[in-house]
């Protein structure tokens, strides 16, 4: 039977795959979980005791701290350099065997990011629209649609009645909803195949086949590295554009990896992972491309040792 302790620390797992889903950023979930493992060690142990339920509590902390940084997370995303989008997560058992910028060792169970759980939850197409939801929205209808948390826990951590919360992930859901369907991963993957040998080859007229008319390209490139600063919009301008990157970057090696558990592209130079790209597929085409180049978000996708 495990200790009290040890039931405490074995919460960290759920609690890193609230916060990452709270704030699509895997720093910023590891950090709110910390805070919240010191709020709890911080109380009397008479005042430990009289929780029933660690897990509970140490959710409903680390939510409110989510809350907090959700709320002053929008100033400081106005003052980042282009456009933010989540922190990709490679699929760790993928990654490790299938070649290219292998790690030297096993996976550090103590990584945030080998602590997630990759589903649909997770994917970036979900994670981007969630950023368009108010911060309590998105702590009700991540709490309630993906962990199942009834309204009234909820309306603890947002500080209102369990009905306000219903409307809150409801109107969530209706923005999630508005988004298209997720297409099935083998879909997803050929067309993702296609676009690869599309570009490895400089064949934009292939390209601009492959993308919707009015697909539109994001990249973060967080100021740190180049990256364009407003989104690419139709496919023959996104076409010329990858085109023009891989002409500017000889020895680019593109790899079919997933990306927060979904066929994406990663792109390394000398085995350094230079950009993870995400795609949203409809009817067969690519309608939204979202690329990382940001080094500080590609750290789970960096090679050890």
């Amino acid at each position: 039977m495990r200790t009290r302790t040890e039931e405490i620390a074995g919460e960290r797992r759920q609690l890193i795959n609230v916060a990452y889903r709270l704030l699509g950023s895997v720093s910023e979930a590891e950090d709110a979980v910390q805070d919240a493992y010191a709020r709890w060690y911080g109380l009397p142990p008479s005042r430990q005791e009289e929780i029933r339920s660690p897990g509970a509590w140490l959710t409903t902390v680390t939510s409110r701290i989510c809350l907090d940084v959700l709320g002053s997370a929008r100033a400081r995303r106005e003052r980042y350099v282009g456009a933010w989008l989540p922190e990709p997560l490679p699929d760790r058992t993928e990654w490790d065997h299938a070649g290219g910028a292998d790690r030297t060792g096993p996976a550090d169970p103590a990584d945030p990011a080998d602590q997630i759980v990759l589903d649909e939850s997770v994917s970036m197409a979900l994670l981007v629209v969630l950023e368009s939801t108010t911060p309590a929205e998105r702590v009700a209808f991540v709490l309630h649609e993906v962990f199942r948390y009834p309204f009234a826990e909820i309306a603890d951590v947002l500080g209102r009645t369990p009905a306000a919360c219903k409307q809150l992930a409801a109107s969530a859901r209706r923005r999630v909803s508005a988004a298209r369907a997720p297409v099935p991963a083998t879909g997803q993957a050929e067309v993702v195949r296609h676009v690869r040998k599309a570009w490895e080859a400089r064949d934009i007229a292939t390209l601009v086949g492959l993308l919707n008319p009015a697909a539109v390209m994001t990249a973060d490139g967080g100021g740190v590295v180049g990256a364009v600063l407003q989104p690419v919009e139709g496919a023959a301008r996104i076409a010329r554009y990858l085109v023009a990157i891989a002409e500017m970057a000889p020895g680019l090696e593109l790899l079919e990896r997933s990306v927060n558990g979904v066929p994406g592209l990663v792109a390394q130079r000398a085995g350094v992972v230079v950009t993870v790209a995400s795609f949203d597929v409809s009817d067969g085409r690519v309608s939204r491309i979202w690329a990382v180049r940001n080094p500080e978000k590609l750290r789970p996708w960096a090679r050890e040792g």
